[in-house]
């Protein structure tokens, strides 16, 4: 009599990732990856109050123009008069940020690689806790990859996603931060546990490993290593090392600035001699054409309470000039060195259509250019006091190219880049 075929056993069936066994890497452990999450607790702490800074930078409550995030109601609790000192502010605070995101981008990747086995965990909520728990990992790695790709693209000036970038990332900084402060006061003590141990951990125990129990990040049968988890801390580190080094260049000149080959999309500086400092904007990018910044062309229209004044190029230079050596710093996280420039004060200009220049108000700025975000832009009444503040006419001791704003452009101390607005058309100092 034949004997009938043995069952196959368990170990033959195709296991699911919901299934422990399923993940075998021998690095995945409660150490590694509490670790990793403490480097990003401080990280991304910093990254999200950097970004706050930035867009306070915007002053988008001060005019409509500015504000590129609408209906934000509570999230705008945070917003204040941004300072006009020190000058640097802004290429200091967008510097970290942008430079540190990108930094951080190896960790959040191996932070996200350390915990993939428990977005499989089944069933998907086992208590209340669990289930909160559960749901802020969902939106912390959606919002994650989501607040960290939008990002890296508006560095390199690639706006393939839908919608403006400002209101894009601005919200998706809210969901992500409210989901990434809710798992960490869930998850901050047994990471602090886990590090104090600093050793492997054992593998879970049978009952613990089972194909319906809570996924272990320990795994219950392990491939054979090839790497220790410290190597793979060093890899980690050593990746985000890489990255720093050519990002962080941007924020400085010399070699460094050359070795900033990411930052923002990989682009030489515009040529040599006095204009020779990053740009993102060009003349012809912008339907500038020189017909109409021409000497017969073109006219300053400055408007206020006493009416309203045109001025050639000529007549702004003979109005008393001043210089000031500012940096210029975009959200893209680049910045120039300080540069000289000359030109009228915007106070100076106040004065000219009925107000004191020691009580100038706001001003409205509009440019030539047609189309593209910040054409307008509104200033407030502490930056056009401030006697730095200039009209520019010139820079490092030669008169504006066409890519820096010919004829005329606005340089602010503090101010982000969209706001020195080039090819300046209009003045309004008053009510915006």
């Amino acid at each position: 009599m034949s004997r009938s075929p043995a069952p196959p056993s368990p170990s033959r069936f195709p296991r699911l990732p919901s299934s422990p066994r399923f993940w075998r890497s021998p690095l995945r452990g409660p150490w590694f990856t509490s670790v990793l999450g403490v480097v990003l607790l401080g990280g991304i702490t910093v990254l999200f109050v950097t970004g706050l800074l930035s867009y306070a930078a915007y002053n988008p409550d001060l005019s409509p123009v500015n504000d590129k995030t609408p209906d934000k109601g509570l999230l705008g609790f945070y917003l204040f008069a941004w300072p006009t000192d020190p000058p640097w502010l802004y290429r200091l605070t967008q510097g970290v940020h942008v430079t540190l995101g990108i930094t951080l981008i190896p960790v959040l990747l191996a932070k996200l690689w350390s915990v993939i086995p428990r977005l499989f965990a089944m069933p998907p909520a086992r208590s209340l806790t669990h289930a909160l728990e559960r749901l802020s990992l969902l939106l912390l790695v959606g919002g994650a990859l989501f607040e960290f790709v939008t990002g890296v693209l508006n560095v390199q000036l690639d706006y393939v996603f839908p919608g403006s970038f400002y209101p894009l990332h601005f919200y998706g900084a809210w969901v992500f931060f409210a989901a990434f402060a809710t798992h960490a006061v869930l998850r901050t003590p047994a990471a602090v546990r886990n590090l104090r141990r600093l050793r492997h951990e054992p593998a879970p125990p049978a009952d613990e490993a089972g194909d319906g129990a809570e996924i272990s990040l320990t795994a219950p049968s392990p491939a054979p290593p090839t790497v220790t988890r410290k190597g793979a801390l060093w890899l980690v580190g050593g990746a985000s090392l890489l990255l720093f080094g050519t990002t962080a260049g941007r924020s400085f000149d010399g070699l460094a600035r050359r070795s900033a080959l990411l930052t923002p999309h990989g682009g030489a500086e515009p040529g040599s001699g006095p204009g020779g400092f990053q740009i993102n904007k060009t003349a012809a990018s912008r339907g500038i054409v020189a017909a109409e910044t021409s000497a017969d062309a073109w006219r300053l229209t400055v408007a206020g309470p006493a009416g309203t004044v045109r001025l050639s190029r000529a007549q702004l230079l003979d109005l008393p000039l001043h210089s000031a050596a500012l940096p210029i710093a975009c959200v893209e996280g680049w910045s120039t060195s300080d540069q000289w420039w000359r030109g009228v004060r915007l106070r100076d200009l106040a004065a000219l259509v009925g107000h004191e220049a020691d009580a100038a108000p706001d001003v409205l700025v509009e440019s030539l250019q047609r189309s593209g975000s910040f054409r307008r832009a509104a200033l407030r009444a502490n930056q056009v006091r401030d006697p730095r503040s200039l009209l520019a006419l010139d820079v490092n001791g030669e008169p504006l190219t066409p890519d820096h704003g010919f004829p005329a452009r606005i340089i602010v101390p503090a101010a982000p880049g969209v706001l020195n607005t080039k090819w300046v058309a209009r003045l309004t100092f008053g009510e915006l």
